[in-house]
Protein backbone atom coordinates (compact mmCIF):
# COMPACT_ATOMS: atom_id res chain seq x y z
CA UNK A 1 0.00 0.00 0.00
CA UNK A 2 1.77 3.39 -1.08
CA UNK A 3 1.28 6.36 1.38
CA UNK A 4 -1.42 8.52 0.05
CA UNK A 5 -3.27 5.10 -0.24
CA UNK A 6 -2.66 4.80 3.55
CA UNK A 7 -3.76 7.86 4.08
CA UNK A 8 -6.64 7.93 2.72
CA UNK A 9 -7.55 4.90 4.20
CA UNK A 10 -6.82 6.88 7.76
CA UNK A 11 -9.16 9.52 6.66
CA UNK A 12 -6.03 12.18 6.71
CA UNK A 13 -5.72 14.78 4.02
CA UNK A 14 -2.27 16.25 4.29
CA UNK A 15 -2.36 20.10 5.15
CA UNK A 16 -0.74 22.73 2.85
CA UNK A 17 3.16 23.38 3.50
CA UNK A 18 3.94 25.89 6.48
CA UNK A 19 5.59 29.14 5.20
CA UNK A 20 8.43 29.72 7.01
CA UNK A 21 8.45 32.51 9.80
CA UNK A 22 12.41 32.87 9.41
CA UNK A 23 15.16 32.19 7.42
CA UNK A 24 15.11 28.67 6.43
CA UNK A 25 13.07 26.37 4.10
CA UNK A 26 10.36 23.94 5.19
CA UNK A 27 12.60 20.34 4.39
CA UNK A 28 16.04 19.43 2.67
CA UNK A 29 16.81 16.70 0.42
CA UNK A 30 19.88 15.00 1.03
CA UNK A 31 20.82 11.47 -0.74
CA UNK A 32 17.89 8.91 0.77
CA UNK A 33 16.78 11.57 3.41
CA UNK A 34 14.66 14.46 3.77
CA UNK A 35 15.46 16.40 6.93
CA UNK A 36 12.58 18.82 7.91
CA UNK A 37 12.77 22.57 9.72
CA UNK A 38 11.11 22.21 13.18
CA UNK A 39 7.38 22.59 11.89
CA UNK A 40 4.86 24.06 14.34
CA UNK A 41 1.13 22.96 15.23
CA UNK A 42 -0.11 25.25 12.61
CA UNK A 43 -4.07 24.69 11.42
CA UNK A 44 -4.74 26.84 8.26
CA UNK A 45 -2.03 29.22 9.51
CA UNK A 46 -2.46 29.72 12.50
CA UNK A 47 -1.36 28.40 16.04
CA UNK A 48 -4.57 26.66 17.83
CA UNK A 49 -2.98 27.70 20.99
CA UNK A 50 -0.17 29.38 22.53
CA UNK A 51 1.71 28.61 25.79
CA UNK A 52 3.26 26.22 28.47
CA UNK A 53 2.59 22.79 28.42
CA UNK A 54 1.03 21.76 31.95
CA UNK A 55 -1.35 21.25 34.58
CA UNK A 56 -3.23 24.19 35.96
CA UNK A 57 -5.29 27.44 34.95
CA UNK A 58 -3.97 29.20 32.06
CA UNK A 59 -1.76 25.98 30.79
CA UNK A 60 -2.14 23.92 27.62
CA UNK A 61 -3.09 20.11 28.78
CA UNK A 62 -0.83 17.33 27.95
CA UNK A 63 -3.88 15.84 25.71
CA UNK A 64 -4.20 18.59 23.33
CA UNK A 65 -0.01 19.03 23.17
CA UNK A 66 -0.69 15.56 22.36
CA UNK A 67 -2.67 16.48 19.18
CA UNK A 68 -0.92 19.66 18.72
CA UNK A 69 2.47 17.12 18.29
CA UNK A 70 0.75 15.04 15.63
CA UNK A 71 -0.39 17.77 13.45
CA UNK A 72 3.73 19.03 13.75
CA UNK A 73 3.74 15.65 12.12
CA UNK A 74 1.26 15.98 9.69
CA UNK A 75 2.99 19.60 8.71
CA UNK A 76 6.86 18.22 8.37
CA UNK A 77 4.92 15.24 6.14
CA UNK A 78 3.65 17.42 3.94
CA UNK A 79 6.78 19.57 3.78
CA UNK A 80 8.76 16.24 2.73
CA UNK A 81 6.60 15.75 0.62
CA UNK A 82 6.54 18.75 -1.26
CA UNK A 83 10.70 18.77 -1.29
CA UNK A 84 10.75 15.18 -2.81
CA UNK A 85 7.85 15.86 -5.38
CA UNK A 86 4.92 13.88 -3.52
CA UNK A 87 4.18 11.72 -0.43
CA UNK A 88 4.70 8.20 -2.34
CA UNK A 89 8.50 8.80 -2.72
CA UNK A 90 8.66 9.08 1.25
CA UNK A 91 9.57 5.62 2.38
CA UNK A 92 9.44 5.84 6.44
CA UNK A 93 11.06 7.72 9.41
CA UNK A 94 14.54 7.54 10.69
CA UNK A 95 14.17 10.06 13.57
CA UNK A 96 12.08 12.63 15.34
CA UNK A 97 12.84 15.29 17.80
CA UNK A 98 10.15 16.77 19.37
CA UNK A 99 10.67 19.92 21.85
CA UNK A 100 7.36 20.79 24.65
CA UNK A 101 7.47 24.22 26.03
CA UNK A 102 7.29 23.00 29.26
CA UNK A 103 6.12 24.46 32.84
CA UNK A 104 8.65 23.56 35.22
CA UNK A 105 8.15 20.12 36.60
CA UNK A 106 5.97 18.63 33.97
CA UNK A 107 7.58 15.57 33.07
CA UNK A 108 5.30 14.54 30.56
CA UNK A 109 7.17 15.22 27.15
CA UNK A 110 7.46 11.83 26.08
CA UNK A 111 3.39 11.37 26.33
CA UNK A 112 3.11 14.53 24.45
CA UNK A 113 5.52 13.81 21.61
CA UNK A 114 3.69 10.36 21.06
CA UNK A 115 1.16 12.43 19.32
CA UNK A 116 3.87 13.05 16.44
CA UNK A 117 5.32 9.21 16.82
CA UNK A 118 2.31 7.51 16.86
CA UNK A 119 0.36 8.86 13.40
CA UNK A 120 3.82 8.70 11.67
CA UNK A 121 3.70 4.79 12.93
CA UNK A 122 -0.25 4.63 11.85
CA UNK A 123 0.77 6.09 8.18
CA UNK A 124 3.78 4.00 7.60
CA UNK A 125 3.85 1.27 9.32
CA UNK A 126 7.18 -0.59 10.77
CA UNK A 127 8.88 1.57 8.50
CA UNK A 128 7.31 4.68 10.74
CA UNK A 129 9.29 3.34 13.77
CA UNK A 130 11.75 5.84 14.63
CA UNK A 131 14.79 6.93 16.83
CA UNK A 132 13.64 9.89 18.92
CA UNK A 133 13.88 12.46 21.58
CA UNK A 134 11.21 14.53 23.48
CA UNK A 135 12.65 17.61 25.22
CA UNK A 136 10.76 20.28 27.28
CA UNK A 137 11.85 23.46 26.47
CA UNK A 138 11.36 27.21 28.37
CA UNK A 139 9.85 28.56 25.00
CA UNK A 140 8.95 27.78 21.30
CA UNK A 141 8.72 30.06 18.24
CA UNK A 142 5.73 32.00 18.32
CA UNK A 143 4.99 30.89 22.01
CA UNK A 144 3.68 27.48 20.56
CA UNK A 145 3.45 24.58 22.74
CA UNK A 146 4.85 22.18 20.85
CA UNK A 147 7.11 21.66 17.56
CA UNK A 148 8.40 18.65 16.09
CA UNK A 149 11.42 17.94 13.19
CA UNK A 150 11.56 15.18 11.27
CA UNK A 151 13.89 12.69 9.57
CA UNK A 152 12.08 11.07 6.81
CA UNK A 153 13.75 8.24 4.19
CA UNK A 154 13.31 8.50 0.58
CA UNK A 155 12.84 6.04 -2.39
Amino acid sequence: MTVSQRLAELGIELPAVVPPVAAYIPAKVHGDLVYTSGQLPMVSGALPATGKVGDGHGLVPAADAYDYARQCALNALAAAAAAVGGVDRLTGVLRLSGFVASVPGFTGQPGVINGASEVLGEIFGDSGRHARAAVGVAALPLDAPVEVEVVFTVA
